[in-house]
């Protein structure tokens, strides 16, 4: 369950915890039975000594802490894209180009109208095709460090509307009232670094935007992002032992096609940070492949061993082992035995000296049952279970299962809740009070839900509330 919060006591100070209990209190839900709590990083929720987890923790300490997933991974990306000062000198410029071409609005206009008119031009010559969804209007988004996947979007956009972009720079320079940095933005578009970290960073962005998409799904559960997780750095790692030649490839392929000039890789250039008179000196090669390439990715492996190390949460490593993948390879009886004793109010005395046996026939039943091969999660393996009364036989196991799925991983549904905030109370409706707002909030979350209730059904409803002086039609009865 995803509870919202927003609370201001008497004396004007914020008490997200009494917030919360009352909440709970509300609906009959014991402080006892919470089993897993998750939050942003922000220091007021998931903070150590004084945090809204902590302070949960403290009167219930079977409530554990997970720390967002697809939150780690959009702190990961800003991480990268800060850390290197070549990278961090891209995005100041990436900044520069959105601003420049889409403020004002009549900029934007032109940039749409140019990217209209490119698309026309390359379908004409036979150099794309077209079909359904395919090219479809679009203008450059400025990276934020709150949103997710803005970063790869504005790569990505930019790489797509390359030309039109040059083409709106080119057209402020030229009919540009005053002095614009226009001029200096093209240069550095046109410039064998700038297109080098383009392309480093969509390739980047893209391995880790993939499985963000996938980490705010509803029904993601610990072990899968776990695994996911395990697959991006396995992926990173790849990238960095065999991906320098196809990158470089792939960038010397855009600079043709763009007309941007290819440096020697072997010439030498003052290391970046000292001045030609000190005299030191590296090569191109060296300077992209060890001072760019390798740190981009070495940063960003950092990071995610740092953002997503679970080994400090034994309990979280402890759930990984009910996985179902490769025939149950993570299978561990000692640790799945230890979440009876971590989680002892769940388990009796008795239950916690005769797991390990029950442990020990199940793993030896669902390996020999071909049924249980088709699972590819824990929530899959849920299913199976009940499918086949295995939760009927194996019930300390299964309520192992049941404690994994409970643990939070995403907070994405309740991420949009707080963006259709902005939507619901505009200027007009600045006014409205707190149970209508709730009531438009609900209704705007759950629309998928709303979209199956039948109009007629709301008019009956609404016209038994009350009598009224008007009737509904035969037909509505």
């Amino acid at each position: 369950m995803a509870v919202m919060l927003r609370f201001l006591n008497d004396k004007g100070k914020v008490s997200l915890k009494n917030a919360l209990y009352g909440i709970l209190d509300h609906y009959k839900l014991s402080i006892s039975r919470i089993r897993g709590q998750g939050y942003d990083g922000a220091s007021n929720m998931r903070g150590e000594f004084n945090g809204l987890q902590k302070k949960i923790m403290d009167e219930n300490p079977f409530a554990f802490y997970v720390h967002f997933y697809a939150h780690r991974l959009q702190l990961v990306v800003v991480s990268v894209a800060s850390g290197c000062s070549s990278i961090h000198d891209f995005f100041e410029y990436i900044s520069l180009i959105v601003t420049t071409t889409t403020t004002p609005c009549k900029r934007r206009d032109a940039l749409t109208e140019a990217q209209h008119q490119d698309i026309l031009d390359r379908l004409e010559s036979g150099e794309i095709s077209t079909r359904r969804g395919l090219h479809q209007s679009s203008t450059l988004a400025r990276p934020c460090d709150t949103r997710w996947g803005s970063h790869h979007t504005t790569l990505l956009r930019l790489n797509q509307m390359w030309s039109s972009v040059l083409h709106v720079l080119s057209t402020v320079d030229e009919h540009g009232r005053g002095p614009s940095q226009a001029a200096g933005l093209i240069e550095k578009m046109e410039s064998f670094k700038f297109a080098f970290i383009l392309k480093l960073m969509l390739k980047l962005f893209g391995i880790t935007n993939e499985v963000s998409k996938v980490l705010q799904r509803k029904d993601l559960n610990i072990v899968l992002a776990m695994e996911l997780v395990a697959d991006v750095k396995a992926r990173l790692a790849t990238l960095r032992e065999s991906g320098w030649d196809d990158l470089f490839c792939d960038v010397q392929e855009f600079c043709a096609a763009n007309s941007i000039p290819v440096p020697n890789m072997d010439e030498a250039i003052p290391v970046r940070g000292h001045s030609r008179r000190a005299g030191r000196t590296i090569t191109n090669l060296h300077h992209y492949r060890a001072e760019i390439f390798y740190v981009a990715i070495d940063k960003i492996c950092v990071e995610m061993d740092h953002r997503f190390s679970e080994g400090a949460n034994g309990v979280l490593d402890c759930f990984s082992c009910l996985d179902p993948n490769h025939s149950f390879s993570k299978f561990n009886v000692d640790k799945l035995a230890h979440l009876a004793e971590i989680y002892h109010d769940d388990f009796s005395n008795d239950d916690r000296g005769t797991i390990r046996e029950q442990l020990l026939t199940y793993i030896s039943q669902v390996k020999r049952h071909a049924s249980f091969s088709t699972c590819d999660g824990v929530q899959s393996l849920a299913m199976k279970m009940v499918e086949t009364e295995k939760h009927l036989v194996f019930p300390l196991v299964y309520k192992l299962i049941e404690l994994a799925l409970i643990l939070p991983v995403s907070t994405a549904s309740v991420e949009r809740a707080f963006s259709a905030m902005k939507i619901i109370k505009t200027k007009l409706r600045s006014k409205i009070n707190n149970e209508w707002f709730n009531d438009l909030m609900i209704c705007y979350t759950e629309r998928e839900l709303f979209k199956s209730v039948d109009d007629k059904d709301i008019i009956r409803t609404f016209t038994a509330m009350r009598s009224r002086k008007g009737h509904l039609p035969r037909n509505f009865l």
